[in-house]
């Protein structure tokens, strides 16, 4: 049940703090939004609501152009009563009786003797008008439609602290802290304020002097966290135009999560680092009073949000990556500064001076560099100027920008360094200035030009999640996808063994001893005719090594594949299976294979891909005259994880481009003719422009030998693991190899894909044989482990697990699930949800075992391998 629909927690009366935003005041609809909301909070909990808001989208930054002394100010205020006179109208309101002492107020500002000077003081004033306005005409409308509310001044109740060490005096009226607690005569006087319902205004508070003070950026999140922690509320609701904190910029990386529940200091520094939804100043009034935060969506009150408070259980891993713009470096450097005393404080004096506060700090025996953040400085060229001609007097000084600061935010970042080999990896491509992890090993930053972090988020994220270092299977902190919060999101299909029909069927066959694979032969040929659908593709080879059990053989045989070997033991394999199969579909496409095998893999006529010169050099009577295929290099990689990319200098796969003349030339020597290129870059890539790129740089490289009328992209297509993964966007892989067509219309299109035929087709069946709890860990023990099925071993590869006996029984409990091999990494997956009836002697079930399962077993303990099943029909 949603945050919005649902009474909150520990309800029995006290105070609710609902905020609403510019975008949130703005509308109608909205305002009859805010009403029934906080009518539903009162009735809920049986206390009373407190209602803050700020100024309409847009206004602050008019009166902060006319407090900074705008040319056309008269301009400026006449087109702001325009709107507010206008939007009373859409209110059904009268404007001159609602807001008619408010708009005087606000010319007469234009008027004021102070203005000329633009003091503090008049400044204040004038950014405060905003929020009074939205807030005369919300509780006016509010009482038009019989709510009982009441109206008041902010100034009131919030006081802002006496000037702080450092403070400037700029900060001590436009950006100000407020007291945060408060005593029983201050809340028995609050209690005493008419209505059910009160209203009242974000980002404004009283000064020492009686005047108005402003509580600056993030202002009204901060107002209603202060309400929040005075009042000891039962929570402080931040309403916005989103549905909550989530794992990076959801318009940057649509596959962002929303975060459901995360404690005060993760959502701290979430917001600090580069999350817009909450104010980091927000939250401590609220962490230090025990008070709980949410973030949820005026117009999708639906939605769960984002819960902020002390209680939620710690997590470890990656929540959020965000990104900082507009980051500026000043790198400062001395052979002097090495143990000199006294050095670092002379360097911060001068930033001191300067009113600049340092973000990041990274330090060396000869140099210092810091970070400055544009938000929370005011940063422009004539100070960093000033401030690189006091530095020089002690230091040699550059600055660095535009920067970008990209920032991993999580629990126990030093554990996750292991982890993190891909994030490693981008970066390593880009330049990076400096990292910084923070002391409370809650955040690690990496700052890099500003230009370089384009496009990388979502490069990123991704790779957080691919290696587990963003555990987005915990459902108590991530919930949807931005794109399935949109709409955007297509789910998987139901897997076969759901049918209850099949789960017979399965039970059926697991009586006969586990552990076991079942294979589903509708599911593969349902996956081969996908495929067939593809007219760009010519012609398609399953690569056996996947599954090569007869069956699976025999049907994509029928189903028009050929099929791809990559050992002598699969060519003998593929001919005893399949007696009368043309050698002209089965191609020989060997890694670092012995003489004995291309002979006879030459002899029995099927073709045959090289990809290294020496092996010509080394048996030229072997090529001699030969017609073959070469598999080539093409200097870049990419899938699921580091140990199935199959391109680059690190891989052993494929000829190196700087060697393609020299392989023509050794092979026209030797009469042989290159018919065919191939290239595979690696497994479960996502990204249909991936088998483009490939065409393209083949094409170039057929053009210049040839003799070349093939072009084989290789597999690699990936399938969705879990209902969190979207299926393989066929039609766009489509419409990609339909432009490589297009565009090299010469040349024949080859595929020859293996886990995407066969993996959802398979399943493990095994017995619980114990549950165990450990320090708090429940462990459930299976008759199979990673002898059976490596992948999670190998990969850290998901594989969905359901306990067969207890499918209809709620997931409610967590568990790790592994095996009995003697080995640590013996784990099929950690803190997976089942049934907490969850025993032994449970047939468990797990799913997309199909490809690379009993192909990769083992008798590794002396475990006997996996039986076989085959299922063909529907309960057959």
């Amino acid at each position: 049940m949603s945050a919005a629909a649902s009474a909150p927690e520990s309800a029995s009366g006290g105070w609710i703090v609902l905020k609403f935003g510019g975008t949130s005041v703005s509308r109608r609809h909205r305002w009859d939004t805010i009403g029934r909301l906080a009518k539903r909070r009162a009735e809920e909990t049986g206390g009373r609501v407190l209602v803050v808001v700020s100024a309409l989208s847009g206004v602050t930054n008019e009166l902060a152009a006319i407090a900074d002394g705008a040319a056309d100010a008269a301009g400026r205020v006449e087109a702001l009563e325009r709107r507010h006179r206008d939007f009373a109208a859409e209110l059904g309101l009268d404007a001159e009786a609602v807001l008619g002492r408010r708009l005087a107020a606000l010319r007469g500002l234009l008027e004021d003797p102070r203005a000329a000077a633009r003091p503090l003081d008049w400044q204040a004033e004038v950014l405060a008008q905003g929020e009074l306005l939205s807030s005369t005409l919300g509780v006016a409308y509010l009482q038009a439609q019989g709510l009982d509310f009441a109206w008041m001044d902010a100034r009131d109740w919030l006081a802002a602290l006496p000037r702080q060490p450092n403070q400037s005096e700029w900060s001590q009226r436009l950006s100000v802290t407020c007291q945060a607690q408060a005593d029983d005569g201050w809340r028995a006087r609050f209690a005493a304020q008419p209505g059910r319902m009160l209203l009242t205004q974000g980002f404004i508070a009283r000064h020492a002097d009686g005047g108005t003070a402003i509580l600056g950026r993030g202002g009204s999140d901060t107002s209603a966290a202060y309400f929040g922690a005075l009042l000891g509320a039962v929570r402080v609701e931040i309403w916005t135009d989103v549905p909550g904190m989530f794992s990076a910029n959801p318009r940057e990386v649509p596959d962002a999560r929303l975060l459901t529940r995360l404690d005060y200091y993760e959502a701290q520094e979430i917001a600090t680092t580069g999350a817009k939804v909450l104010h980091p100043r927000s939250i401590k009034p609220c962490r230090d009073s025990g008070v709980p935060m949410a973030i949820l969506d005026t117009e999708r009150p639906e939605l769960p949000g984002t819960s902020i408070d002390g209680s939620a259980e710690p997590v470890p891993g990656v929540k959020a990556i965000s990104r900082r713009n507009g980051i500026v470096l000043v790198s400062m450097e001395g052979i002097g500064m090495w143990q000199q005393v006294g050095f670092l404080a002379d360097v911060f004096e001068r930033f001191r001076r300067h009113g600049l506060s340092v973000d990041l700090i990274g330090t060396a025996e000869t140099n210092v560099t810091v970070s400055l953040d544009p938000s929370e400085n005011l940063v422009n060229t004539d100070v960093l100027a000033a401030l690189s001609a006091d530095l020089a007097e002690i230091c040699r000084v550059k600055v660095i920008a535009p920067c970008a600061a990209i920032t991993l935010v999580g629990r126990g970042m030093r554990s996750l360094l292991h982890k993190l080999s891909d994030v490693w990896a981008a970066f390593g491509r880009e330049r990076v200035h400096m990292i910084s992890q923070s002391s409370n090993d809650l955040n690690l930053t990496f700052v890099i030009d500003e230009a370089d972090a384009d496009g990388l988020l979502p490069e990123l994220h991704a790779a957080l999640i691919d290696s587990g270092a963003m555990p987005v299977a915990e459902a108590a902190v991530f919930g949807p996808r931005w794109r399935e919060l949109e709409g955007r999101f297509r789910p998987r299909p139901v897997p076969w063994w759901h049918a209850p029909a099949m789960r017979a069927r399965l039970r059926e066959l697991a009586a006969a001893g586990t552990p076991r694979y079942v294979y589903h032969l509708p599911t593969v040929r349902e996956r081969a005719r996908q495929l067939k659908a593809v007219a760009a593709v010519d012609r398609r080879f399953y690569a056996i090594k996947a599954n090569p059990h007869p069956a699976i053989l025999r049907t994509v045989v029928e189903e028009g594949f050929g099929l791809e070997c990559v050992s002598l033991a699969e060519l003998r394999h593929v001919f005893a299976v399949l007696p009368e199969l043309d050698p002209g579909r089965v191609l020989f496409t060997p890694s670092f294979a012995p003489r004995q095998e291309y002979a006879e893999a030459f002899a029995l006529g099927v073709n045959v891909t090289l990809d290294n010169v020496e092996a010509l050099q080394r048996w030229p009577e072997i090529f001699r005259g030969r017609r073959v295929w070469l598999r080539i290099d093409l200097g870049h990689g990419a899938g699921h994880h580091q140990k199935v990319v199959t391109g680059g200098k690190a891989s052993k796969f494929g000829l190196s481009l700087a060697r393609v003349d020299e392989f023509v030339d050794a092979a026209r020597a030797l009469g042989m003719v290159i018919t065919g290129l191939h290239a595979h870059m690696g497994s479960g890539v996502d990204d249909p422009g991936h088998w483009r790129l490939m065409g393209d740089e083949l094409a170039g490289f057929a053009r210049r030998i040839g003799t070349v009328a093939i072009l084989d992209i290789g597999g690699g297509l990936p399938i969705a693991y879990s209902d969190d993964e979207e299926p393989f966007d066929l039609d766009a892989w489509a419409a990609s190899l339909a432009e490589v067509r297009a565009v090299h219309p010469a040349f024949d299109l080859v595929v020859e894909p293996g886990r995407f035929l066969v993996a959802e087709c398979g399943v493990l069946l095994a017995r619980a044989t114990q549950v165990v709890e450990k320090d708090g860990v429940r462990r459930v023990g299976l008759d199979a482990g990673m002898n059976a099925l490596v992948r999670p071993a190998l990969y850290d590869a998901w594989h969905d697990i359901a306990n067969l006996d207890r499918l209809d029984e709620p997931a409610d409990a967590v568990f790790d699930v592994v095996g009995p091999i003697c080995e640590s990494s013996d784990v099929f997956g950690r803190r997976r949800h089942l049934p907490a009836a969850t025993a032994p002697d449970d047939l468990m079930l797990i799913a997309d075992a199909g490809a690379y399962g009993h192909a990769m077993a083992s008798t590794y303990n002396l475990r006997a391998l996996p039986a076989e099943d085959v299922i063909d029909g529907p309960a057959d």
